[in-house]
This record gives structure tokens, sequence and C-alpha cells, in this order.
């Protein structure tokens, strides 16, 4: 007798056009479950550029580039100049990295110190590498869980080492990932970034400027250099596209110190 298969057990149709609503709730539910099995309530979350590295590795990419090309830059060829641009923007952007991984180690050490399970709060990253890979490198460092919320790209092929195997994802729909960055979120830190990392800050502070987070999130943007020569912030008041009180809805911060400083005073213990 011939027995038809049942339609959940269909990866045919589980991965049609038809079956998208399904894969959406999939996506939405089994976070949560998984979260919630681990205890997950509070986390800081930290995002930034995807092309960052440790300054050493930098470093060394760059000075063995050097070795290998003219000394005068005249005698380059054109994909030699470009190399070496690319290489030099990366160890400026590698102090970054560096920084990312002090702070989470701190803040990870810091939320280690509470007895209370809803008294700690887990480093939270987008699960790939550079400022993300830095987040949960230094909650590694300090002995600490982390969550890592990765997502499929051509480019980026699963999550970095350092984070919590059980507490990694890897997520399809860029809009369910961006609402597990802010369900359980109670500060965010913007590291410098690109297209990507502006795209969930300017998310994040709508949501907090329309009401549609039921929450005080504080932001930190971390890096005054980058973010001073990125935006200004006050164009957006002098057009009056925003209010002067919307520039509150974040703060810049320049160091671990003042990082860590204003982060943990806003991370009161849960009551």
């Amino acid at each position: 007798m011939n027995k038809p298969s049942k339609a959940y057990d269909n990866s045919t149709f589980l991965k049609s056009p038809h079956a998208r609503p399904i894969r959406v709730q999939c996506e939405l539910i089994e976070p949560d479950v998984r979260l919630t099995e681990h205890g997950v309530e509070n986390t800081i979350v930290l995002f930034g550029s995807a092309r960052s590295k440790d300054s050493a590795q930098a470093q060394d990419e760059l000075d063995a580039l050097l070795k290998d090309l003219p000394e005068e830059t005249a005698d380059r060829s054109e994909e030699q100049t470009e190399e070496v641009l690319k290489k030099e923007r990366t160890l400026l952007l590698s102090k970054y990295y560096d920084q990312a991984v002090e702070l989470s180690e701190r803040l990870t050490k810091w939320s280690l110190d509470h007895e209370d399970p809803k008294d700690q709060y887990l480093i939270c990253s987008g699960g790939g590498p550079g400022m993300m890979e830095a987040a949960n490198k230094g909650a590694d460092q300090a002995g600490g869980a982390s969550i890592a919320l990765g997502i499929s790209l051509p480019f980026e092929q699963g999550v970095n080492q350092y984070a919590t195997p059980e507490l990694s994802f890897e997520f399809h729909y860029f809009f369910i990932r961006k609402f597990y960055f802010l369900y359980h979120a109670k500060a965010i830190v913007v590291f410098p970034g690109g297209f990507g990392t502006m795209d969930e800050l300017f998310e994040t502070l709508t949501l907090a400027q329309t009401g549609k987070l039921d929450k005080q999130l504080p932001v930190f943007l971390y890096g005054r250099e980058f973010w001073e020569g990125l935006i200004n912030f006050d164009h957006f008041v002098k057009w009056g596209v925003i209010s002067p009180k919307d520039l509150d809805l974040f703060k810049i911060v320049d160091d671990t110190d003042e990082a860590f400083s204003e982060i943990t005073a806003c991370l009161k213990p849960v009551i």
C-alpha cells in the first residue's frame, strides 16, 4: 500500500515559496525556545564592521604585503597601490576591534559578578567576523557565554569560533534577526561599521524615537573620531527633520573606560 509523506516531512514543500510563512515562523519561534531554555533574559548588543581585524594581524598583513612590493610608490601598479590602501584601512579600523574585545571582556566579568542570573547580561553579536567576532571573543576570554545571531550571506559563512554553540543561530531573514537583536537588549554599543551597521543603528533609533520599544534602551556610539567624522547629527536638527531631544537617544563614547562606566551605570539590577 502506498503511504504518502506527511506535509511536515516534505522538504520540497517546506523549501518552496508557498511555505515561506512557515519558515518565518520557525525562525521566530525556535530561537525563542532555545534562549528561554538557557535562561537568557538580558543582553548587551555589540555590532560593527565585519571587515575589522585584530591589530596585530592587520599590521602583520600590511608588513608582509609591503615586503613584496617596490619601496617607491611610483613603481607600484594600480592594483598594488589599491591593495596597500586596503590593508592600511583595515589597520586603521583594527584599534576598534581590540577595544571591542576589551569592552566585551570587562562587561562579561562585571555581569558574572552578579549572583542572580536575572541580573546578568550576555554579550550578543551578529555572529560573523570583525567587530562581531571581537564581541564574542571578549566574552569567551572572560569565561562567559555569549550569543551569536548569524545571517546567511554569500561572503560570510557560519558563526565565529568564540560564540557559545548552544546560543549560536543562523538566520535567513534579516527582519527576524533584527527582532532578536532588540528583543532582549538592555543596551546597544555600535562600533564603526558600514551600511549594515548604519541600517541596524538607524532602525533602532527610529523604533526608540517613535515609542515602538516598550523599554528604555541606551544606545552608545563607540569612537568619537569615526562618528563625528561620519555624521553631523546636529544637521538633522538644523533642518528640522528631528527634534533636539532626539539627540538624547544615543551617546558617543570614546574609550573602554568611558563606555564601561556609562553602560554599567544604565544597567541596574533587574527587580
